[in-house]
């Protein structure tokens, strides 16, 4: 059956009146900011006092956008019979976002957790050069990352949470134990022990002793004795 003359021109008007129909969905930006998802790959923040500069993001890169440098740094002995011990400081660590691709590699070779992805994706410059973000820049970006999202009410505890709660709890126990233990204990090397009673010198006289009725008994003399007539 061959199609009628204007089915499609018909169905076209349909779809168009359809559609003006609806609620428009556009966001009015930059008027109306929108909302992203946490794991947004907007721009990498560094969190500077994780990064032992071990070079792994830098040598991962596949663009090779990751400029660090440092130098190693002597740390005294912690005790008198250690020995010094040298480690790597931070002197630069920057990330050309003009030639990154957003690959995420970086963040998660990362083993100590120092990279992290913000949502904020405003940063556009009209200098190429500016597009270089040095530590201080990429220090700045953490305040916009998102707080990590609940787990699930059935997941496993993290490991590090674990070992947190159960030192504390073994802390508290230990604290528990030394305010219970009695008092009247053995006398430590701080305490002082009652002085002895000294014996009677020379010109001391004892009490006498104490009669069948009292000490008054034997203190008075008794009728028929010698006593002053």
């Amino acid at each position: 059956m061959p199609p009628i003359p204007g089915s499609g021109l018909a169905k076209g008007l349909a779809v168009t009146l359809r559609t003006m129909t609806k609620k428009t969905v556009t966001q009015q930006y930059p008027d109306a900011q929108p909302e992203l998802p946490p794991r947004t790959r907007g721009v990498i923040g560094l969190f500077e006092e994780n990064c032992t500069v071990c070079m792994l993001c830098a040598r991962e890169c596949p663009d090779w956008c990751i400029y660090i440098d440092s130098h190693k740094e002597t740390v005294p002995a912690a005790a008198p019979s250690g020995r010094e011990r040298s480690r790597n400081v931070l002197d630069r660590f920057a990330i050309d976002f003009a030639l990154c691709m957003y690959c995420g590699i970086c963040i998660e070779v990362c083993p100590f957790d120092a990279l992290f992805w913000s949502p904020e994706f405003e940063y556009a410059e009209t200098d190429i050069r500016e597009l270089t973000h040095e530590r201080d820049k990429l220090r700045e970006w953490m305040w916009t990352v998102p707080a990590p999202p609940a787990l699930d009410p059935g997941a496993e505890e993290p490991k590090e949470l674990a070992a947190a709660r159960k030192a504390a709890e073994k802390l508290a126990t230990a604290q528990a134990d030394t305010t219970t233990e009695p008092a009247t204990g053995p006398a430590g090397p701080g305490d002082t022990a009652a002085p002895p009673a000294s014996p009677a010198g020379p010109g001391d006289t004892a009490a006498p002793p104490a009669g069948p009725d009292g000490p008054d008994d034997a203190a008075a003399p008794r009728s028929g004795e010698g006593g002053p007539a």
